[in-house]
């Protein structure tokens, strides 16, 4: 056995590092190679929006009644059963609209006399049913409550037109929940949302301006609005779908304004 002289210790320390530098090397070898992390250069620093005139005092929202819209129901009207506004006449629903606002010319309820004058005349003997200016109705359940709501297009003169919606309250009674009256291009519904394409002030340009339901103040606000580019020579829109049969006293106007694909039966 030889002897290990004085003051000198086995290498054992020195032979670890050896055995692990070969464990080392395909990682470093791997870092030069295809595939391996590489710097994509500098990112632009995230700036967040400039608050112009801090110090002005601005304008005031009020704030939202936590009651909600009161309910605007429909006077004459019988209440439906199992909240179903199918058996609804659209006809005899804006004529007592009608009767209910006598000469009304803005607002909601707002209609031109000679309007007026031919919604009356409806389904009357004699009458010309291409004249009536109540179009035919749609179906879509734009409220969450998994019931078709009961959406109802009046022809103004000058293209314009007023779009008015309805639903029923459990109790079956007729309460409007959205009416605006505007110069149409066209009328589209998507998802629960209804979409009136407006023209805008700019040549060139129309107005979307998209009404949906807001559960708080329980009617069809005009939630979103955005001006979009009309392409040059575009086609005038068509309807897609044929318009639902509510049953007796079905509306038939001068024309179909609302395109809606997959509009409910």
């Amino acid at each position: 056995m030889s002897a290990v002289p004085v003051g000198r210790r086995p290498a054992l320390g020195r032979a670890a590092p050896l055995l692990a530098l070969p464990l080392l090397l395909p990682f470093l070898a791997g870092c030069g190679d295809d595939g391996g992390l590489a710097s994509a250069g500098a990112t632009p620093t995230a700036s967040g929006p400039v608050h112009l005139w801090p110090g002005r005092e601005g304008a005031v929202v009020p704030p939202a009644d936590p009651g909600g819209a009161p309910p605007e129901y429909v006077p004459g009207i019988a209440p439906v059963r199992d909240q179903n506004v199918h058996e609804i006449d659209p006809v005899a629903l804006v004529q007592a609209e009608v009767r209910a606002h006598p000469g009304s010319a803005s607002g909601p309820d707002g209609m031109p006399a000679e309007t007026a004058r031919a919604v009356t005349a409806c389904g009357t003997d004699g009458a010309d049913p291409k004249a009536c200016p109540v179009l035919a109705p749609y179906y879509r359940d734009l409220t969450g409550n998994g019931r078709d709501e009961l959406i109802i297009g009046i022809e103004f003169p000058e293209r314009q037109m007023s779009v008015r919606a309805y639903t029923a309250d459990p109790d079956g009674r007729l309460n409007r929940i959205m009416a605006t009256t505007d110069t149409v291009i066209s009328v589209e519904l998507a998802g629960q949302d209804v979409i009136l394409r407006i023209p805008s002030g700019n040549a060139g340009y129309e107005v979307n301006t998209t009404w949906s339901w807001d559960g708080k103040q329980r009617s069809m606000l005009p939630a979103r609005e955005q001006i979009v580019r009309v392409p040059p020579n575009a086609p005038a829109p068509t309807s897609t779908a044929a318009p639902a049969t509510p049953g007796p006293g079905t509306a038939t106007g001068p024309g179909t304004a609302i395109a809606t694909p997959g509009a409910s039966p």
